[in-house]
Order: C-alpha cells, then sequence, then structure tokens
C-alpha cells in the first residue's frame, strides 16, 4: 500500500496508507414533512384499502368472521358483486369482494382491501353501505403518503469532513449509506473488531466503544509487560524497528514501521460517531464496536486469534471471564501474507461462532490472487469482502475469486486524495499520542467493515436475527452493478455492497397470496451476473426477474450447454408463449432478446425447454 501526505505520495509500507483531510463546511441536516400523495385512486377518487372503526361492543370487535359477513354485504349492496361489462365510457370491471386485511393498533379500527381498485362512483357507493352497518363508526379511505423532500434524503449528518467519504455516498462506487440511515443506524447491535484492538480517547469514536479484551499471549507482539491476556482490547501500538521481528515472527518483515492503528480505522468504518459535528461518519453508528485485540507488533499468533473469535462470540475459553456483550457480528480485516488454507483451529473456532449466533465478515485479501487459497477466505461459514475503488472497479490489489461473496469500496487512491477509505485515527508514531486526525488507508480491511456494518443495520431491525447463510444471500441480491466490468478470470462477487438495498428487502414483509396480488414467483437476476447449469425436460418452464432502469438497453441472453430453450420476456407479467412483450425462439440454446427502450420497473424472462437441455447459462446485461 501506498502513504501519501495531501496526495504527495512516498515509499510503500506493508499494511496500508495515510493522507491527511481539510475541513468543509458541515451539510445541513434534512427536514422531512408529509403530505397526501395523490395516487389516482385517494384524495376524493377511487380507492382500494379502507380504514373502518367499529363501535364498542359490537361483534366486530371480537370476531373477524363478522367482520367479513358485513364488508360482503357491504359490497354486493353496493353493487360489487357484479361484473360490469365494458361500454363506450368505461372498461370492463369484474366483480369485486371485500375482506379485512388486518386490525390496527388504534383501538376499534381495522383495515379492509377490495379485490380490485375501484373507480370514484364505487368507492362513494361501497363506503356508504359499509356506514349502514349500525357497527360501523367511521369510514376513511387509507391514503398513501410521501416526504416533501424532492427525493432528498432525509438525514445528512452534519460531520464537517463527509465530503470526503465517497465510500458512503458515490452514486457509483458508494454503499447508499444516506438512504439505508432512513431504515436503520445499527442500534442495539455489537460489532466486534478482532484486529489490533481501538485505540482509546478517540473524540469521534469513544462513546460507541465498549471494552473488549486483550489476547496477546505473548509481550513481544503485544509490548506490554507479560504474557498475559488483560481486559479492554485496547491499541498500545504496533511499531516495529528496523529487524525487531527476525528470528522469531513467521513472514517477519525486516523494514521499520510506525503504528498502524489498524483496528480503530476498521472500527471507524462501522460505528464512528456521526451527527455529531466533528470529522466523519461512521455507517452503523448507533450500534456499539468491541476491541479484540489479536494484532501487536510483527502480527498476530492464530492461537490467540482462533480465541478471539470465539471469545467474541460469547463462547468459553479457558482463564477468561465470558464476554458481558457477545458480538452478532464479527468483523476481520486480517488473514495470511502468502497462500494458506484454512487452519482446522480456525475453523472450529468459526463453527463455534457461527453456532453461537455471530456472523462473521472477512477481508478477501491484498494478495492480487485467489481469495481461496489465502486465509481468511479459505474458511468456511464466512462472508468473504473483495475491495473496489471510487470507479466501481476493482483494485489492482484485491484478492478474487468464487470465494468472494461481494465487493466494497476499499480504496484504490495512487496520487490523489480521491481513492482513499478515510476515518479518525491517532497520530502517534509508536505509543498514542492526545493528537488525532481523519486519515485514509486502502485494501479489502476497509472494504470489510462496510459489509460488517451492514450486518448489524440488518440485524438491528429485523424481527429474527438472520442467520449468516440468510444474511450473505440478502446482501449478495440486493447489491448495484460494478461501475466497470469486472473480467471473468478475477471475479469479486455479486456486486457492490447496497445497504439501502438490503434493508428494504430485509423489513419488506413477505407478500400473502390471501390478500395481496403478488405477482409471479420468480427467481431474480443480478446484472451482468450469469445463472448456470440450467437444466429441464421438453416444456419445463423457469421465471426470473430483473430489476431495469429505465432507457438503458436492456439484453437477456441464454448461450452454452446442449439442448434447445425458448426465452419469452414481459414488463410487470409473467409471460407466456402466447403473450408475451418479445421472446427468441431458434435452435438451439443460444437465445437473445433486446430491449432497446426498457420502462423502469420489473421484467419477467420465462426459460421453456423447447426440447430437454441441460448445463445452459442465462445473463441479464444492462
Amino acid at each position: 500500500m501506498k502513504k501519501t501526505k495531501l496526495g504527495m505520495a512516498v515509499a510503500a509500507v506493508v499494511l496500508m496508507a495515510t493522507v491527511g483531510v481539510t475541513a468543509a463546511s458541515a451539510a445541513t441536516p434534512g427536514k422531512l414533512q408529509t403530505r397526501p400523495l395523490d395516487t389516482g385512486i385517494g384524495g376524493g377518487e377511487g380507492g382500494y384499502r379502507f380504514i373502518v372503526k367499529y363501535r364498542a361492543g359490537s361483534s366486530e370487535l371480537r370476531d373477524a368472521a363478522a367482520v367479513n359477513r358485513g364488508l360482503g354485504s357491504a359490497a354486493s349492496r353496493a353493487g360489487l358483486n357484479r361484473a360490469v361489462a365494458a361500454s363506450a365510457r368505461s372498461a370492463a370491471r369484474p366483480a369485486a369482494s371485500a375482506t379485512m386485511l388486518r386490525r390496527m393498533a388504534a383501538p376499534g379500527w381495522a383495515v379492509v382491501k377490495t379485490s380490485r381498485a375501484l373507480d370514484k362512483a364505487e368507492t362513494a357507493q361501497f363506503i356508504q353501505e359499509m356506514k349502514a352497518n349500525p357497527a360501523v363508526e367511521r369510514v376513511e379511505i387509507d391514503r398513501m403518503y410521501r416526504s416533501m423532500a424532492t427525493d432528498a434524503p432525509k438525514f445528512t449528518p452534519n460531520d464537517p469532513q463527509t465530503f470526503a467519504q465517497w465510500n458512503f455516498y458515490n452514486a457509483k462506487a458508494g454503499v447508499n449509506a444516506t438512504a439505508a440511515w432512513d431504515i436503520s443506524q445499527g442500534e442495539g447491535v455489537v460489532v466486534a473488531v478482532v484486529d489490533t484492538g481501538i485505540t482509546q480517547g478517540n473524540p469521534d469514536l469513544q462513546n460507541n466503544v465498549i471494552p473488549g479484551y486483550d489476547m496477546i499471549t505473548d509481550k513481544r507482539v503485544s509490548r506490554r509487560d507479560s504474557d498475559d491476556r488483560v481486559a479492554g482490547g485496547w491499541d498500545t501500538g504496533d511499531w516495529i524497528e528496523q529487524n525487531y521481528c527476525t528470528g522469531w515472527a513467521t513472514n517477519d518483515p525486516h523494514a521499520a514501521k510506525d503504528s498502524s492503528w489498524h483496528g480503530s480505522h476498521v472500527a471507524g468504518t462501522v460505528a464512528q460517531e456521526t451527527n455529531n459535528g466533528l470529522n466523519m461518519a461512521g455507517l452503523a453508528f448507533k450500534a456499539k464496536v468491541q476491541p479484540v485485540r489479536v494484532l501487536g507488533s510483527c502480527g498476530g499468533f492464530g492461537s490467540d486469534i482462533a480465541d478471539g473469535i470465539v471469545w467474541a462470540a460469547g463462547g468459553s475459553v479457558p482463564g477468561l471471564p465470558a464476554n458481558p456483550t457477545p458480538a452478532e457480528v464479527i468483523n476481520m480485516s486480517l488473514g495470511s501474507v502468502s497462500p494458506s488454507s484454512c487452519p482446522a483451529m480456525y475453523q472450529d473456532a468459526i463453527d463455534e461462532a457461527i453456532g453461537l449466533g455471530s456472523i462473521i465478515v472477512v477481508a478477501a485479501g491484498n494478495d492480487n490472487a485467489n481469495a481461496g487459497s489465502y486465509t481468511m477466505s479459505s474458511c468456511n461459514n464466512v462472508i468473504s469482502v473483495g475491495a473496489t475503488g471510487i470507479n466501481g472497479g476493482r483494485t489492482y490489489y484485491s484478492n478474487y475469486g468464487a470465494r468472494v461473496d461481494l465487493s466494497a469500496p476499499g480504496g484504490n487512491a495512487e496520487n490523489s486524495n480521491d481513492g482513499w477509505i478515510f476515518q479518525v485515527i491517532n497520530e502517534g508514531t509508536t505509543t498514542p499520542t492526545a493528537s488525532w486526525a481523519p486519515l485514509g488507508l486502502v485494501g479489502t480491511s476497509m472494504a470489510s467493515p462496510h459489509v460488517a456494518a451492514a450486518v448489524a443495520m440488518v440485524q438491528s431491525v429485523v424481527d429474527t436475527p438472520l442467520t449468516w447463510t440468510q444474511m450473505r444471500d440478502l446482501l449478495t441480491s440486493t447489491v448495484k452493478p460494478f461501475g466497470t466490468t469486472i473480467p471473468a478470470s478475477t471475479p469479486i462477487g455479486a456486486g457492490i455492497l447496497d445497504i439501502n438495498a438490503a434493508l428494504v428487502k430485509a423489513t419488506t414483509p413477505p407478500c400473502d397470496p390471501a390478500v395481496d396480488d403478488c405477482g409471479p414467483v420468480a427467481t431474480p437476476l443480478t446484472n451482468k451476473v450469469a445463472v448456470t447449469g440450467l437444466t429441464g425436460g421438453a416444456g419445463s418452464e423457469t421465471v426470473y426477474s430483473f430489476q431495469a432502469e429505465a432507457g438503458k438497453v436492456l439484453t437477456f441472453m441464454t448461450y452454452g450447454g446442449t439442448g434447445d430453450v425458448s426465452l419469452y420476456v414481459s414488463y410487470d407479467a409473467e409471460p407466456t408463449s402466447s403473450a408475451f412483450d418479445a421472446k427468441s425462439t431458434r435452435a438451439g440454446n443460444s437465445e437473445t432478446v433486446r430491449i432497446n427502450k426498457p420502462q423502469a420497473g420489473t421484467y419477467y424472462v420465462k426459460v421453456v425447454g423447447a426440447a430437454s437441455f441441460a448445463g445452459v447459462s442465462l445473463v441479464a446485461r444492462q
């Protein structure tokens, strides 16, 4: 990595790079208001959802069947139970029914839904007939509301140097932090940072740090007076003098280096205090970070790291008190500096942590090599994170390969300040001083805590915590596309982390076919990520979906394998062989559907077996 000061490049160092940053004027926090949204089915027009208040003592308050009987009677009297043929002035309307969707928290109120949207006259008649029921006290249309802001962020932190945090905000390469903060800020979740520890006294982080443990058992590594483990997990420095590690440290560096304060930088990306008028922002800034110190001068021993994983998750470590605040998320921005498969002790420690309910996020590595050949990505049951730069493409150093699940900003700074990942760290060269500054680093070490923070933000708002596989699948299914083409030989996962998309998906209730139009059951496609190994018989059908942007050429392709498939595509509806917007039915498996001016929204793609087929791939590109 490179080290630079205000854009001036100097010699390469082992782990990371630093750069100064100047202050800018503070942003103004957004203001949220609401106003009715004219949807064409509210505000005096028609409707399909209503809110009804039932009188005290009525049987409808106790019995859902009584509610539905009353609604059925009202719908019948309003004429909704009869289909209406098309006329010169209006389209045909099928018969409509009405049912209770749910009770509300407010006493007596219930939400009612009709099977289709009603026009203005039908709405008025239905409301009149519902009010005719003596048990009904009040009926209103259940209107929709939206903010008065014009697609502006509702939360904008006032930290003066967030202008430098492209990794949070950049439309192409950032993680969509601003929109995500309106859903979750990570409250109530503990993220353990298994690293160099966290430096005490950081004015822009200290309120979000809870004590952890210093797991280092060698005083040459810890720079403490003894080989004992101690409570706290505080970073006292990991500097080395020339040849300090020679003769005892594996892969020992001979050159001298200053203290990195690496764990503090990682912790800052997760939970730097935000909207406090100081320095930078963090992602899950209402979460707590817990330092588990396993790295010091010359690195860290695997046995200490394995124990640190278990302790962080709340497991039992001989000779140590139990962790009183077990971590739901464990970030590990560390790994082997040369090819090394996952040690069995690591895998056992990871498996125990997963069994205790933790989710482990790891950095893919900085060797421009296959991540599956390096620890920690070679371990099972972890979420592995590659690094992207300010252009949204793979960085020159990021490890790659099938073991990488997704990517996040890691920075690709060369000779400018534009590509660094900034957080506040100590300015001491050996031990901590009273001086702090926002400094920039690059590496997959910086990418991993973006994902760890996203995990915390999701766990903070879901009703039931997700397992690590559920979380991995959520994050990989909601990524944003890479900003540049990723060569097939160096894949770095499904795409770039999009925290807002993950939160939206995690907090959207599942569709209930009994009361909602759930649309086709379809497998989502990720832009430019092929679904491979498709196999089926003659007449078999599989439906996929793709979220398209407006106006940007959209292409669906099948290729490879054996046999014969056909491809049918429709916007916002499941296509069939007789009803579709576009199709490709050439002999064989090389099918292409190209839509030059797509609408924004969901396109459904059906792969049909014209004959038996095997090993076919499907990809969407936009």
